[in-house]
């Protein structure tokens, strides 16, 4: 069986003894709204995992032996059915965002120290195990981790007093930051019951009640600065997951085949490739690595997939590219080029349609979340679909547009700007069109005969 390759880091200078009583509480209980298109950003499936998978993985590697998951309704059964083995807690006023979640979760974490880590960070194991040794000094009563930055972030700045740090300054503006270090959500503390009535006793309307009982900590307690060892890969919008499949592809350095894969001989297998459990390479396909095709899906004649993550049961049919995306489960295409994309569950892309995936300028591409025009920092960004959409022949979709679940896209679009959900797209008057969509996609079992006939 081949398993995806993760950072193998002993505990760096953690006695064994803080190992076995520091607890972790990994925050997911987010609505992960600004994701859309799709729809749980700790569930999505990368490199032949969940994001969760990925990020529990690295906690463990870090030292981090003892996790407790603080979920929310909406994703509680989905999590305890990818992470079985990990206990988890409901969050119960989603609202009342990370000081809610610890409200909640506190109470149950003992006199251990607790580390708290957001569910929008991938960070390297030896990030982790750094964070934890810093409480070696016993007179350090909490550590944060930061990442330094050459250029303005819109983040939250630490301001310190030599090492100590003494607040968070949140998006001060370019030329105003009163350090280079930017706050990331993975915080040590050396005391649960001193955040637990830091967090009661803090004064606040909004929901940065965690960062209101932090400024009550830093006036009272040694808190330091850990900057992190390698690189920090926040996942707040979409497209975020293209710079986190580069760096879990960049893990793959040897090839891993499962047994029952089936492999045409005329196929093309270059580099580091891992392909799962009955998969199919068809004649003349070439899979560029490193690549993970996981179990059950099929790259067709004359395929070429590149730098890239396909789902289970997806099929990447006759003539298709893809390069450097991401593919959830059950996506299928024919004659295709899907480029720089996160595609969700249950896609099908019509013969000839085409995600561009670069400026005419070659510029920085821009896409909208809600009103507000963000800068993706990405030169490179095809697009962004939601779960149960089908793309007609022929249709072209606009660098950094995204298209929303239920959606369908009608033969010879082009489609400009983003769709709603359960949008039916068609052109008007040469220009893209949407209304109500009334009609529904397949559901994947429904196209087992399709795949039986391959």
């Amino acid at each position: 069986m081949c398993t995806f390759p993760c950072d193998d880091l002993p505990f760096l200078g953690i006695p064994y003894s803080l190992c076995l009583r520091m607890r972790t509480l990994l925050l997911i209980a987010g609505r992960s709204r600004r994701f859309w298109p799709l729809s749980e950003k700790s569930l999505f499936p990368i490199c032949g995992k969940t994001v969760l998978e990925h990020q529990v993985q690295r906690l463990r590697d870090g030292g981090c032996t003892d996790i407790m998951l603080v979920v929310g309704a909406h994703n509680a059964a989905d999590a305890a059915r990818v992470c079985p083995d990990v206990p988890s807690i409901e969050q119960r006023e989603l609202d009342l965002g990370m000081r809610g979640a610890l409200l909640d979760a506190l109470p149950r974490m003992g006199e251990s120290p607790v580390l708290i880590v957001s569910g929008n960070d991938v960070i390297p194991p030896s990030s982790y195990a750094k964070l934890l040794a810093a409480l070696n000094d016993s007179a350090v009563d909490g550590a944060l981790l930061a990442s330094r930055v050459s250029r303005y972030f819109p983040g939250g700045y630490l301001t310190l007093d030599g090492e100590r740090v003494t607040g968070i300054l949140e998006k001060p503006g370019a030329g105003n930051e009163p350090s280079n270090l930017v706050n990331i959500v993975a915080h040590v503390h050396r005391s649960p019951k001193a955040l637990l009535a830091a967090l009661q006793n803090a004064e606040t309307e909004r929901d940065d009640g965690y960062e209101a009982a932090l400024g009550l900590l830093f006036a009272k307690y040694r808190y330091t600065a850990v900057p992190i060892d390698g690189p920090w890969l926040p996942i707040k919008y979409p497209w975020h997951l293209l710079p986190l499949l580069g760096q879990l592809l960049s893990d793959i350095h040897t090839p891993c085949i499962d047994a029952s894969a089936r492999i045409h001989p005329s196929a093309v297998i270059e580099g580091p490739v891992i392909i799962g459990s009955d998969a199919r390479v068809f004649p003349h396909a070439t899979i560029v690595g490193p690549c993970v095709i996981d179990a059950h899906a099929v790259v067709g004649n004359g395929c070429l997939v590149r730098q890239s993550s396909i789902g289970v049961h997806s099929v990447i049919g006759f003539q298709s590219e893809v390069k450097s995306s991401v593919l959830g489960e059950h996506v299928w295409t024919h004659s295709t080029y899907i480029g720089d994309s996160v595609i969700g569950r249950n896609v099908s892309f019509g013969a000839g349609s085409v995600t561009g995936n670069l400026r005419l300028d070659e510029g920085e591409i821009y896409s909208h979340v809600a009103d507000e025009r963000l800068a993706t920092g990405l030169q490179k960004f095809g697009t962004v679909i939601g779960e149960n959409c089908r793309i007609g022949i022929h249709a072209g979709i606009s660098p950094g547009v995204k298209i929303g679940a239920g959606s369908f896209i009608g033969s010879s679009v082009f489609v400009s700007h983003d769709a709603p959900e359960r949008s039916f797209v068609s052109m008007k008057n040469g220009e893209m069109y949407c209304r109500p969509n009334t009609a529904s996609a397949p559901s994947p079992g429904d196209r087992g005969s399709f795949k039986s006939q391959l």
